[in-house]
């Protein structure tokens, strides 16, 4: 209905166990289409919001994928259902902790704890990558660790309230 159309993106949506991924006190609303808190001042996004990035990043089973911000895992448990190997950064450490204890199922996720935007070097170059973490502006350490024909998806922003949806393709070449 919200013009999401990539049938395995969907699919895997309605696989993926939401209210896991969410505190216990807002598991009835899990799949409501809206952002939940999960702690430490952070939500998980709402579940358009988690479909259209990925739909736009157009994730291939073959890709090797860098996500910046994991919070609860909720992202990366989608986008390991759809590439080959999903890396992932939480910089807070509670977080990073129960999303690595949530995400073991899923055997092509790596959590790492640590600053997002200085992204994963010994792993990159990455085929795509997802930032649920806005910055003010795309930080060039991770556009350098997007391989080339990569693509990378942020919202990019100086406040909460004024931030634009940022897709980047990285041309063979090297040019963005």
């Amino acid at each position: 209905a919200r013009g999401i159309s990539d049938s395995a993106i969907l699919r895997v949506m309605r696989a993926t166990p939401r209210h896991l991924f969410v505190p216990a006190k807002f598991r009835a609303k899990a799949y409501a289409d809206t952002p939940l808190p999960i702690g430490y001042g952070q939500t998980i996004s709402q579940p358009y919001i988690v479909a259209i990035m990925t739909e736009k990043l157009d994730v291939r089973r073959t890709d090797k994928v860098l996500e910046i911000g994991t919070g609860s895992g909720y992202q990366a448990a989608v986008l390991a259902q759809l590439a080959r190997k999903v890396y992932t950064i939480e910089i807070v450490p509670e977080l990073a902790a129960a999303a690595t204890r949530r995400l073991a199922r899923y055997r092509n996720v790596t959590v790492r704890r640590g600053d997002g935007y200085q992204g994963w070097p010994e792993a990159a170059p990455f085929d795509r990558i997802i930032l649920t973490a806005a910055p003010p502006k795309l930080p060039r350490t991770l556009l350098n660790q997007l391989a080339p024909g990569g693509k990378l998806i942020a919202p990019v922003g100086r406040t909460r309230w004024n931030q634009e949806l940022v897709l980047v393709w990285k041309t063979r070449t090297g040019r963005i």
